[in-house]
């Protein structure tokens, strides 16, 4: 019985020692795996914001929520992983970085204006005092024909002169030189001498004159109103022919060694989006405008057809001088650029297997057409994000690691004395164009383009009073960017044009916001990644709620706060 009672209490403890390692383990692997499931966070990929406890729809664009964890097994700190389903959602597109660039990369794309050309300008004026009775001419851009008649006078010279006329004519014969020397007085006030005859064959003084057109066009400017007394040589039309027209361009001092004269430039302009129009270069502005540190260059355009108008604006690309080095240079797309102020920063592909990234900080040289040549951190041969990059920095930032959006852990924390300031001055100038910038702002989250407009014009003002004189050479070109994005916004026939003009201003005007040393209250700088064709694009704003500037009501809440100028 003892023996049997052994036997049995040995089999009951290996039964339960067996089902504990069967039955157990597995409890204990359930448990876990369902705590670990119940701890997973669940993220968007275009909004990464949103953290759900569960997998979804994001409730701001409607797509599936992915993992927000990552497999950062064999990873170094500096980098992460994105899942292939977060790359495809995000159209994210890398590049190999080398020394050789396609052409069409690396032209110089300017903006500018149609003028009339001077050379086809000509004032008329009158030749005698005199009143205006009565002006034939009645607004600015009416069409006039050389012969025709611009205005009539009343001349009380040209009264005396006629009675001297026909008190010569009696002493025609037996004086002829004054009586000559009478009608060369008037021939001096350009009446011609079918005019003369017709006075003299009369024998009646005419009170009022005739002003004929000496050359035909477009009347640019009306310079007098009936009523008006004139002086010899006074203005009474500004007129030009605008069978030529120019296209002036601004551009920067630090460009001017990839022009010359006769250069070839195609320009493009908004009214006629399917057309280019080759040209060349005829004029380089010998004086250096100090105030914005640009040089006016200029190119002719035929206006036969009557297609350009005085004030449109207009597109020009243009290949360097120096195209030949080009090659030589590392150049990367502008889209793979972030700036935050005093960095710019890129993402690289550390794995070219695997979907593997890393911020790196880089160096910029300059600007060459749609590409940005780096001087230093990124080597020929590597792989970088061109597309989509702000939904890189985003995964970057869900998983902990250095990211534009999340700057405390970035590279370095900039103290108060290595950080670059707008001058006190133009401070004050552009916080109050910043109020207006914030409505302007708030005019294209509702979609009121007229609205736009109106504040668009109210911040050209503003901008004017600064004096750029102050600024270094990186902000004045900050400071003419945005300027002239504004007036690519103010001139735009549809809220959408103006949204897209509004990307462009705010990579500027972002960078230049952050170089205020002092703010009245928190000015939050947003993103929406979506934007842009899911490149991202920036804004700033008072409020901390994002209310999205490039959708409207559409995709009002589509954004997050990268960061706050305190």
């Amino acid at each position: 019985m003892k023996k049997n009672s052994i036997y049995i209490i040995i089999s009951v403890a290996i039964g339960l020692l067996l089902g504990y390692l069967i039955f157990g383990k597995e409890s204990y692997s359930h448990q876990h795996n369902h705590a670990t499931t119940s701890e997973e966070v669940w993220t968007c990929s275009m909004h990464p914001q949103i953290r759900q406890s569960e997998p979804g729809e994001c409730p701001i664009c409607g797509m599936d929520l992915i993992p927000a964890g990552s497999i950062s097994d064999g990873l170094s700190p500096e980098q992460f992983k994105m899942t292939a389903n977060a790359l495809a959602l995000a159209n994210v597109q890398t590049t190999i970085v080398d020394g050789e660039t396609e052409s069409d990369d690396h032209v110089i794309s300017l903006s500018g204006k149609i003028t009339s050309n001077e050379e086809g300008i000509a004032v008329q004026t009158s030749y005698f005092e005199g009143r205006v009775e009565r002006l034939h001419i009645n607004y600015d851009g009416q069409q006039v024909q050389k012969g025709q008649l611009l205005a009539t006078i009343y001349a009380p010279e040209l009264v005396a002169a006629q009675q001297e006329l026909l008190t010569a004519i009696n002493l025609k014969e037996s004086q002829p030189k004054l009586y000559q020397a009478v009608r060369n007085k008037l021939k001096l006030w350009k009446l011609s001498d079918k005019q003369i005859n017709s006075i003299e064959n009369s024998g009646k003084v005419r009170e009022n004159f005739p002003i004929y057109a000496t050359v035909s066009g477009t009347v640019l400017e009306l310079m007098s109103a009936e009523g008006d007394y004139l002086k010899v040589g006074q203005p009474i039309a500004k007129v030009s022919s605008l069978k030529t027209v120019w296209a002036e361009f601004d551009v920067y001092e630090s460009q001017l060694s990839q022009f010359k004269k006769g250069q070839s430039i195609d320009i493009a302009t908004n009214a006629y989006p399917d057309k280019t129009f080759k040209s060349q270069i005829v004029f380089i502005d010998p004086i250096l405008n100090e105030a914005t540190r640009t040089v006016n260059i200029r190119a002719t355009l035929d206006n036969r057809n009557k297609l350009f108008k005085p004030g449109m604006f207009v597109f020009g690309k243009i290949t360097p001088i120096d195209d030949s080095n080009i090659a030589s240079k590392l150049l990367v797309p502008s889209s793979a650029v972030m700036w935050t102020g005093e960095r710019s920063l890129v993402y690289v592909k550390v794995n070219a297997d695997e979907s593997v990234f890393e911020m790196r900080e880089v160096n910029l040289g300059k600007r060459v057409g749609a590409q940005i040549e780096i001087l230093s951190g990124l080597e020929s041969g590597e792989e970088i994000v061109t597309q989509g990059t702000f939904t890189v920095d985003a995964a970057a930032q869900l998983q902990g690691k250095k990211s534009m959006m999340n700057r405390i852990s970035a590279i370095k924390i900039e103290t108060d004395s290595d950080k670059k300031y707008l001058p006190v001055t133009f401070q004050k100038t552009f916080l109050e164009g910043l109020s207006t910038y914030f409505e302007m702002k708030d005019a294209l989250v509702n979609s009121n383009h007229e609205r736009v407009i109106y504040f668009t014009n109210q911040l050209l003002e503003s901008f004017d009073k600064a004096d750029v004189s102050l600024l270094n050479d990186e902000q004045n070109q900050l400071f003419t960017d945005s300027r002239t994005m504004i007036e690519q916004i103010g001139s735009s026939s549809t809220i959408d044009m103006q949204r897209k003009y509004f990307i462009a201003l705010n990579n500027s005007m972002v960078d230049l916001t952050l170089q205020l040393q002092k703010v009245a209250q928190p000015i939050y700088v947003q993103n929406c990644p979506m934007a842009n064709e899911n490149n991202g694009a920036i804004w700033l704003s008072l409020q901390q709620e994002v209310k999205n500037p490039y959708y409207g009501s559409m995709m009002l809440k589509c954004g997050s706060v990268i960061d706050v100028i305190e």
